[in-house]
């Protein structure tokens, strides 16, 4: 980074703190770079970092060690401060909360936009109010913000995509010890879903999908972090050990990485779910108590699986009635018919 000011807009965006929204923030970056030759820089939790490395519109990431949630005053004023010497001339702020506007205030960008959220004026000085009938989808809350106050959004509307160079996907293939021979077909299964079981398809089925592909001389890998393990440990168990295990052992550009190597993934609503979207990947999306209207994936490869149930969705992290239906109804032989279509378009 440099303090040197030159001719060309430079907007620091304040990134979401969830790898979903963060990679559906890449269509705001997309369309800034449409508008405009903007440098954009991109403030963003450290572990995210390597998702926002393989956007190829961001020029800067700068990471930050706040955990989520965190209020962090003097954290984020000295992180303000350290900022003012690069003369951002816009920052945009994608998270509602008051406390996500604090480090634009203190950095003394002059003009602060995002959506007004926890009533936010004061620090922001570009409030916007939103309409949620007008801006239904997260892209388009998103979108807007790159745009001036009251104008309207254009369709088709751009998607996320992620880059991943031959170098990185070398050296993850290096570091698991993956064969080029290997490599094909691989259904990636991602089994875990971070706000609770009512947006988790059973990992039993999941099991019976990883071996049926797995006699038919498929490879199956597993994907998630570590709060995911139960799950894989099940599937693992069920598949005597078939599977290759990434849950867990993975940083998350890591996981970007081997996502890429995949023929087809399956997954729950989930921020993978999102990454595989944005890597283009054929793609089968499982929602229970959640509803892709707000969230889908980004992709014309990509695949939804709703029962669209009357009591669905309810957004519950626990299903109300305790039945699950939304989800355990949801056979592995309809996954299965949807794998083979997959197959059958290659």
């Amino acid at each position: 980074m440099t303090d040197q000011k030159n001719d060309i807009p430079r907007i620091l965006i304040i990134a979401p703190s969830w790898v979903g929204d963060m990679v559906m923030s890449q269509t705001l970056f997309q369309l800034i770079k449409r508008r405009a030759q903007a440098q954009i820089d991109v403030l963003a939790p450290a572990y995210i970092v390597p998702l926002v490395k393989r956007m190829p519109e961001v020029h800067t990431v700068i990471p930050v060690d706040l955990k989520h949630g965190e209020w962090g005053f003097f954290k984020r004023y000295r992180i303000g401060k350290s900022l003012r010497a690069l003369k951002y001339d816009q920052a945009i702020v994608l998270p509602n909360s008051f406390k996500s506007a604090f480090i634009p205030f203190f950095a003394g960008i002059p003009l602060r936009t995002g959506w007004r959220g926890e009533w936010r004026y004061g620090v922001l000085n570009d409030v916007r109010i939103l309409d949620k009938q007008k801006f239904p989808l997260m892209i388009e809350r998103f979108m807007a913000l790159g745009l001036p106050k009251g104008s309207a959004l254009k369709k088709p509307y751009s998607t996320p995509a992620l880059s991943v160079s031959e170098d990185a996907v070398q050296n993850v293939t290096q570091r698991f010890q993956i064969q080029k021979k290997e490599r094909q077909p691989v259904l990636a299964i991602c089994p875990g879903a971070e706000y609770g079981p009512a947006k988790q398809w059973p990992p039993k089925h999941c099991a019976f999908i990883a071996n049926a592909l797995l006699d038919q001389g498929w490879n199956v890998w597993l994907f998630g972090s570590k709060k995911d393990q139960a799950a894989a440990d099940l599937i693992m168990e069920q598949t005597q050990g078939r599977c290759g295990n990434w849950v867990g052992k993975t940083a998350l550009g890591e996981a970007i990485d081997l996502l890429s190597l995949c023929s087809v993934v399956l997954t729950n609503d989930s921020g993978l779910m999102h990454v595989a979207a944005a890597l283009n990947k054929p793609l089968i999306a499982i929602y229970g108590s959640s509803s892709p209207a707000f969230t889908p994936p980004l992709s014309e490869k990509a695949q939804i699986v709703s029962l669209k149930l009357p009591c669905s969705p309810c957004f519950k992290r626990t299903c109300p009635f305790g039945h699950y239906r939304c989800l355990n109804e949801i056979t592995p032989e309809m996954i299965l018919r949807r794998i083979a279509e997959i197959k059958s378009f290659e």
